[in-house]
């Protein structure tokens, strides 16, 4: 922002600067008010900028470029001083290089309090004009004076007889957008790019990451969404193919989001941690368990992903429902010792049954009774009955098979279990007893 206003203010305002000679120094006057006047309407005429008063400006400049900053303006303050002698156009550079002088040098409200005085005297060359009411408003949109700019940039407009071009355009629609003027910032915006398009050329990407914010406040994410399929095709960007796929799981098209993020991992653009996982997350709720798990695994074991709670659950319920049992249990085990709660382990007892490992399965019930803060309490009592069950410790199953029937959501099972518990006893018992017989 800054290098493009210094240029603005340079081409037009201290053309011939450098010079060291007044000989040469007129002359370049001469070309740089013929230049001028050549891009004027017919009806305004302007006075000329005399040697004298260009000379004293040189001498600031100079002074300027040098970072002598206090002697270019007390070189200024000479030249105000005979303010009373100058003609317009004399006081406007004089009040130019007040600005470009206090820009340079970061006092902004000094440097826009010059370029207003500018624009202020009349007449001057209109080109002279517009580059200074341009450089006034992107001064003030750059303060958050974001009425003053669109002021600014109407005023320019008001003496502009061709096209808008399509920065002052974008000016305008960042004025409107931080204003919070969602609706004329999409109008600016979309013309600008319109055109650029219209004319055949690429627009800005500054330009399309505009036109996708503003189309996101106004919640319109189809728009949102195919910004970024045009950037995507533009720019190749790995942020934006993370982006569009996060809009299309805004649009509820998860089958899209998923395609999106596999394209984008294939090219190598899914490599921090978050984006990892979130793909790992589309595996498991697309029923591809497997390769989120091995996503996940990869990640944890490359140091990309943490070994904390979340991935280790997380990884952990993935390797379960893509049925590899053998590589859930460590995963669920670790997670499980760093959870506060007894839900892991309830997880993992249920594991550890389905794989008929019965002491493992009664150590993690127990764990998950001991933990508390369980969801449903009377799980971990029926997994442990179950599993004592099957070790043939019928009276201990069904001491604890009664304890999961205090509890509704294991209380119809426990009953049927208990039940069959107590048949296989008595059949067990009359066994015994014919064997002692």
């Amino acid at each position: 922002m800054k290098q493009t206003l210094s240029k603005s203010l340079l081409s037009l305002a201290v053309a011939g600067l450098l010079f060291t000679g007044a000989s040469s120094l007129v002359a370049a006057t001469a070309v740089a008010q013929e230049e001028q006047k050549a891009s004027e309407r017919p009806t305004r005429r302007t006075p000329a900028l005399r040697s004298k008063v260009y000379e004293q400006l040189a001498r600031a400049q100079e002074q300027a470029d040098a970072g002598n900053i206090a002697e270019a303006v007390d070189i200024l303050d000479v030249v105000q001083d005979k303010a009373s002698s100058m003609n317009s156009y004399e006081l406007a550079m004089m009040y130019n290089f007040y600005g470009f002088i206090y820009y340079n040098d970061e006092q902004y409200d000094k440097a826009l309090e010059n370029f207003a005085k500018v624009v202020a005297q009349q007449p001057i060359p209109e080109s002279f004009e517009m580059s200074t009411l341009f450089s006034l408003a992107q001064l003030h949109l750059m303060q958050g004076n974001y009425s003053q700019s669109i002021e600014y940039l109407e005023r320019w407009e008001a003496l502009n007889t061709g096209k808008i071009p399509p920065k002052n355009l974008v000016i305008k629609a960042q004025a409107y957008y931080q204003n919070k003027q969602y609706a004329e910032a999409s109008e600016f915006i979309n013309q600008a790019i319109k055109g650029h398009e219209d004319e055949g050329m690429i627009p800005d990407e500054g330009w399309l990451i505009l036109q996708r914010a503003i189309y996101y406040e106004l919640k319109q994410p189809e728009k949102v969404k195919d910004v970024l399929v045009k950037m995507v095709k533009l720019f190749n960007e790995p942020k934006y193919w993370i982006q569009l796929a996060g809009m299309y799981g805004e649009l509820g098209e998860e089958k899209t989001q998923l395609a999106i993020m596999e394209a984008a991992y294939q090219q190598g653009y899914v490599t921090n941690g978050g984006d990892i996982f979130n793909l790992a997350q589309l595996y498991y709720y697309h029923k591809a368990p497997y390769k989120g798990a091995r996503l996940m695994e990869q990640a944890l074991n490359d140091g990309v992903l943490e070994k904390n709670l979340r991935n280790l659950k997380f990884l952990g319920q993935s390797w379960t429902l893509a049925k590899e049992q053998e590589k859930a249990v460590p995963v669920m085990a670790q997670a499980a010792d760093l959870s506060d709660d007894g839900e892991l382990d309830a997880q993992l007892a249920q594991i550890y049954l389905n794989m008929e490992s019965w002491d493992n399965a009664i150590e993690a019930a127990d764990n998950a009774l001991n933990k508390g803060e369980l969801r449903n309490p009377g799980i971990p009592y029926l997994i442990k009955g179950m599993a004592l069950y099957n070790k043939k410790q019928y009276a201990a199953a069904l001491d604890t098979l009664a304890e999961a029937e205090k509890f509704s959501s294991s209380k119809g099972m426990a009953q049927q279990w208990s039940k069959f518990v107590e048949s296989e006893k008595s059949s067990s018992e009359q066994i015994q007893a014919e064997l002692g017989s």
